[in-house]
């Protein structure tokens, strides 16, 4: 089985006392966060903030301590069985703006409520749960 390993940030900014969420629409369907692999030499909030700026145009990723959280899952790929570890941090922004890559259809900025609803698959969910304690805190 092949092993891949990628990295990605729960991504979040305030406008006017609100605190949005940054989904991004994958061409499969899904709604989920910004991610990608981890390129050699590259530690992983290295990478998390290398994706966010090629998927997003997002540069000024500020890491919120205390929030580090592994998931993992298998998808096929070239009718090979790929085991997949993704490392997520938390990070706030003042950037509103996004441009998406050409690796997304679409992008939303919503409040938590609203972006549980969206996300398509339960790890995401479960991310952006373990997240709102320190959202809301900061």
């Amino acid at each position: 089985m092949m092993q891949e390993r990628s990295a990605g940030i729960v991504l979040f900014r305030e406008d006017s006392g609100k605190k949005l969420f940054l989904l991004l629409h994958y061409p499969s369907g899904h709604w989920d966060f910004v991610k990608g692999r981890i390129e050699k030499g590259e530690q992983e909030k290295e990478a998390a903030i290398r994706e966010a700026r090629e998927e997003t145009g997002i540069t000024d990723v500020e890491f919120i301590d205390g929030f580090e959280e592994k998931i993992h899952y298998t998808y096929q790929y070239d009718g090979k069985q790929v085991k997949k570890e993704v490392i997520f941090f938390l990070g706030k922004t003042k950037t509103s703006n996004v441009t998406i890559s050409d690796e997304h259809l679409d992008h939303v900025w919503l409040e938590y409520d609203l972006a549980y609803s969206k996300t398509t698959y339960q790890n995401a969910k479960s991310l952006l749960q373990k997240s709102k304690a320190l959202v809301f805190a900061s």
